[in-house]
């Protein structure tokens, strides 16, 4: 009992994960400064409406900005000797 309910709980995660992400792909609109939903403007006209700029919704971590940042070379101080 205790497997299944781990499941259905990691299922309705990953549905709430891809849901919320599509959600933040929606255009949003404004009228006259304020936000308004696609059904307002249907309703009341497309009058002073705006499609709001979209925001970077996401920002790299430190670490992610160290993986993704190309390598430094790092070169050894060697010396040569005498060849046999």
């Amino acid at each position: 009992m205790n497997k299944k309910t781990l499941s259905i709980a990691a299922a309705i995660l990953a549905i709430a994960g891809s849901t919320a992400a599509f959600a933040a792909e929606l255009p949003t609109y404004e009228a006259n400064g304020f936000p308004v939903s696609p059904l307002q403007v249907r309703v009341l006209g497309a009058a002073h409406v705006e499609q709001q700029a979209a925001a970077p919704t996401t920002v790299a971590s430190v670490h992610q900005t160290k993986v993704l940042s190309p390598r430094k070379l790092k070169t050894a101080d060697v010396t040569t000797g005498a060849a046999r």
